[in-house]
């Protein structure tokens, strides 16, 4: 009886323990269950709320400005060489010979028949006075002529002399008078010769360059000795194509910079090319400039037309983008989306960017932060005041 009784109760405790830990892994799971559910609800409930507050705070605030249009003059940009407006060469004007000495060097100042170079006269001037020489007994030959004519005369009435005579002693008279002015028109030749051999400035002017040194033998086919920029008057030669030739007067405003320089010259057109390069299809522009020291023939130079006056929109700077396709700004349309807008500049000055094509002047434009912006962006604009403007400019 105690075997059987025993028997039984060993074979339902591992029934009984079973049920227990089923019954505890059911409630755990429940618990996980609700536990989860319960973070779901609170995970969505906060994304939602977050979301809410992030799109909020990411739409980011950007500086816009409503341009209008105003009178703005325009230019034309162009590039040149400079030169002398009139450059005067100056080479052999007599027979050559040994340079004895330069009187001048590049960037001297000299005035209309100034002596730039002598050359050496020593055999000229021995002629010379060998001339002088001949000059005085042709005088003293046409003096002694003189006389016999006239004591001839005073015998002629007496009959001592015949007529005949007399005729012969005046033609001997003219004969001397006659030697005596060649003779002084050699020696004026000669002096003249000698006075050639003086290098001089044909006007006023600066020296550009020099290429005779002492002791060079020069002659007529020596070439160019001197070269001078009369009154030191230069120009630019700015090359423009046929359109801007067409749109300049001659007149008109031009500010010079040559490169390497920071400082503009001014000047104005004084002839505008009538011809046009074939191959280039460019024309020439010639800007005339006052001295300056800076203004160096041969240098490059770019310039800034003024060709008239036109309405346009003027831009900060900082509003004006770039890259491979161009110019462009960025905009805020009326859904405060930014939009990308292409844009031709023209003229920079202190008073900012002309924008020639692409804008009607209404549009908000994006001023600042604009390198940072994307197409399609939403935005929120904001108008920048007056008082801004100013304190930019």
């Amino acid at each position: 009886m105690n075997f059987e009784s025993g028997f039984v109760g060993e074979s339902l405790e591992p029934e009984e323990k079973q049920l227990g830990q089923r019954r505890r892994l059911i409630i755990i799971a429940a618990a996980v269950v609700v536990a989860l559910v319960a973070l779901i609800l609170l995970l969505h409930g906060g994304t939602e709320e977050s979301t809410v507050i992030g799109n909020e705070d990411s739409v980011p605030r950007v500086t816009v400005v409503r341009p209008g249009r105003s009178d703005v003059s325009v230019a034309i940009k162009a590039t040149g060489t400079l030169a002398a407006r009139r450059e005067m060469p100056v080479g052999v004007v007599g027979d050559g010979g040994q340079i004895a000495a330069v009187l001048v060097e590049p960037g001297d100042w000299v005035a209309a028949g100034q002596v730039l170079a002598r050359v050496e006269r020593s055999v000229q001037s021995q002629q010379l006075a060998s001339l002088a020489a001949s000059v005085q007994v042709a005088r003293a030959d046409a003096r002694l002529a003189q006389n016999d004519l006239d004591r001839a005369q005073a015998l002629v009435s007496r009959g001592f002399i015949s007529k005949a005579d007399l005729d012969r002693k005046t033609a001997t008279r003219d004969a001397a008078i006659a030697r005596v002015g060649v003779a002084e028109a050699q020696h004026r030749e000669q002096q003249a010769r000698i006075g050639r051999l003086d290098i001089r400035a044909p006007a006023a002017g600066l020296v550009l360059t020099r290429a005779v040194e002492p002791g060079q033998v020069i002659s007529p086919s020596s070439g160019v000795l001197f070269r001078l920029a009369k009154g030191g008057e230069m120009e630019l030669l700015a090359k423009l194509s046929e359109a801007d030739l067409a749109r300049i007067p001659v007149g008109a405003r031009v500010a010079v910079t040559p490169v390497g320089s920071e400082k503009s010259y001014t000047g104005e057109i004084w002839q505008v090319a009538p011809v046009v390069d074939p191959q280039s299809r460019l024309g020439i522009a010639r800007v005339a400039l006052r001295y300056d020291r800076d203004l160096r023939p041969g240098g490059f130079a770019t310039a800034s037309i003024v060709s008239g006056m036109s309405q346009a929109s003027v831009l900060p700077e900082s509003a004006l983008q770039s890259d491979d396709r161009g110019s462009y700004v960025y905009i805020v349309n009326s859904k405060d989306v930014i939009e990308r807008r292409a844009v031709k500049v023209g003229q920079v000055s202190a008073g900012g960017v002309t924008i020639t094509e692409g804008l009607s002047g209404s549009e908000s434009v994006v001023t600042l932060a604009g390198g940072f912006m994307t197409s399609g962006q939403k935005v929120k604009p904001q108008i920048e005041r007056p008082e801004q403007d100013n304190k930019r400019g």
